[in-house]
């Protein structure tokens, strides 16, 4: 909710990229510096206070990360900064016609084998794909795609747990 927000007021004022890169580097200083996260994070810190060091912390930002962030403060939702900084990542790429997916294979591919499956991921949907990868020994072979909530198991031990659960209700 909180990230649809943003960027639709983003979108109103064309200032899409400014905010996400802003955002995205408000997160990262909150990763960086553990002072910063400590104060933002912390529950018995009044929210007033909160707003006083991100007011000093903001100085010339951009308006609607400034408002933004301060909003989030004030709704002691600053523990939620860095899933709200990847769902607008996720509407960014969604608008651009972007697919942002895991693939998990069993074993680990080579860059040039991981850059052909991807090549076809974008030729099967039409859209670009920014994929990320990991390997997970336990799958046994083939692949696990996630995009967004939609999680595709082709892996062997995807399989063999369907046909577990097809004979245990037959």
């Amino acid at each position: 909710m909180y990230a649809r927000a943003l960027y639709e007021a983003a979108r109103e004022r064309d200032r899409v990229e400014p905010v996400r890169e802003e955002l995205s580097d408000f997160v990262e200083s909150v990763r960086a510096v553990p002072e910063l996260r400590s104060v933002l994070l912390n529950p018995q810190l009044d929210p007033r206070a909160k707003v006083s060091v991100l007011e000093q912390l903001l100085g010339e930002s951009d308006e609607l990360v400034h408002n933004f962030l301060i909003l989030l403060t004030e709704r002691g939702r600053t523990r939620e900064l860095e899933e709200i900084k990847r769902e607008l990542d996720r509407i960014l790429a969604a608008e651009a016609g972007q697919l942002t997916l895991e693939l998990t294979t069993a074993i680990d591919l080579s860059d040039e084998e991981f850059a052909d499956l991807v090549a076809k991921i974008e030729q099967a949907s039409g859209h670009k794909v920014e994929a990320t990868r990991s390997v997970d020994p336990d799958l046994i072979g083939g692949v696990v795609l996630q995009v967004g909530s939609l999680r595709v198991d082709s892996s062997v031990r995807g399989r063999l747990e369907r046909l577990q659960r097809e004979l245990a209700t037959t």
